[in-house]
């Protein structure tokens, strides 16, 4: 039975032109049996291949904002499912995902506001051994997969003309996109963001493992620097005389 329908998009996009309360309670039973609960199968039917690896999560999104943050609104248009190692901050984490709008899916990899200084460390590990990252990257585009993200206004200093692309980036993306209709509503729709899915999940990996090495060095930078810090030792001198 498909997931999803055209209702469940015209249900957003009726979100996105009519955010309030008045519009949404009476439809909220719609949501929770049309919407959420298929988003959150799907999450359920997605997760099943890394149920197995250790510390891997997933969570399909609810409607309702978070009133802190910006746009102040009541609900959100866009639904998302997360697949990720168990962390604090996911928007600085390796993730698969899926979402889901009134425009259609995408679903890939992502890190959505990745720290400066991983990145940072990111380009560097590029400039001393690109070769990894290159053929992880070759793979994914033989499938028609492209990296893509957010840039910086100034590109980053590269020696290498073939890593600059990757030094223009301050997010990394690896996404599918599927137009309403087709595959979107129908049984299709599991074995597609598998397979895009299993394409991408090596630059999870090899994301996930440099994430790992940059917390490890800056550990190391930090006891290195508290020790350097720290106050000489007086010891009480050989001989027996008055201080």
């Amino acid at each position: 039975m498909p997931y999803f329908t055209q209702e469940t998009l015209d249900f957003l996009a009726g979100i996105r032109a009519n955010n309030s309360k008045e519009w949404f309670e009476p439809r909220k039973a719609f949501y929770q049996e049309q919407v959420f609960a298929p988003l959150k199968a799907l999450g359920d039917a997605l997760f099943e291949p890394y149920q197995d690896m250790p510390e891997m999560i997933h969570k399909a999104s609810r409607i309702y904002k978070d009133a802190n943050f910006p746009p102040y609104l009541h609900y959100r248009d866009t639904l998302w499912i997360y697949i990720l190692r168990e962390a604090m901050y996911w928007s600085r984490s390796p993730l698969l995902f899926f979402e889901i709008a009134p425009e259609g899916a995408r679903f890939g990899f992502r890190i959505g506001s990745p720290a400066p200084a991983f990145m940072a460390y990111f380009r560097g590990q590029l400039e001393s051994d690109p070769a990894p990252f290159l053929e992880i990257l070759h793979t994914m585009e033989k499938q028609g997969i492209e990296l893509t993200g957010d840039e910086y206004k100034r590109p980053k200093p590269c020696k290498n003309d073939e890593l600059l692309r990757f030094f223009k980036l301050k997010s990394i993306t690896a996404q599918a996109e599927l137009p309403p209709g087709d595959i979107l509503f129908s049984d299709a729709l599991v074995p597609r963001i598998r397979e895009v899915y299993e394409t991408v999940f090596p630059l999870h990996e090899y994301l996930s493992e440099l994430m790992v090495s940059h917390a490890v060095s800056q550990a190391a930078a930090s006891a290195e620097k508290s020790a350097a810090t720290e106050a000489p030792v007086i010891l009480a001198p050989k001989e027996d005389f008055m201080w």
